[in-house]
């Protein structure tokens, strides 16, 4: 049964060389202890430096999980699930958990053990809403309104 997670949608807009020349540190305050955030719309733009004028390195699809590295005024400078840093405009961001499938499939389960019906499977870079949490299994819904369990060891994100 085919699954409908929230679309992953983050493409590159621009070369991640040019992004590490540019310097993405810069004089910014560093954030508190592994802040996460997730993307509030659709085609937010994931910047080389914190300015709207600056590189487009990705465009980001709701959801989408970010960790926060460090602010800068209105900005966040975050790193995603394949380590890639950019900055995000804090109010295109939301504090609603999020996680992202970061194995080649994973199994959407009935409940939080692997004796439970599979519901359907997910693939690598399938972004879900995180409704529950338990040691080692994470309750998601995806677009559809479909829930389910998926082991935490096969996701990232918060």
């Amino acid at each position: 049964m085919p699954l409908t997670p929230f679309h992953f949608t983050r493409q590159a807009v621009g070369s991640f060389s040019v992004a590490l020349a540019l310097g993405l540190a810069g004089a910014a305050a560093p954030a508190s202890a592994q802040q996460h955030v997730s993307i509030a719309g659709e085609n937010v733009n994931l910047r080389a430096a914190p300015s709207a004028g600056a590189q487009v390195l990705w465009q980001l699809g709701y959801g989408y999980p970010l960790k926060v590295l460090q602010r800068k005024g209105s900005w966040l400078q975050v790193v995603d699930f394949e380590n890639d840093k950019g900055w995000v405009a804090r109010q295109l961001t939301a504090g609603t958990p999020h996680v992202i499938v970061k194995s080649p499939t994973a199994n959407l389960r009935a409940g939080p053990d692997t004796k439970s019906r599979v519901l359907g499977r997910a693939a690598y870079g399938d972004v879900f809403q995180v409704l529950d949490k338990r040691t080692t299994w994470i309750q998601v819904q995806d677009e559809g309104d479909r829930k389910g369990w998926i082991a935490r060891n096969l996701l990232w994100g918060w």
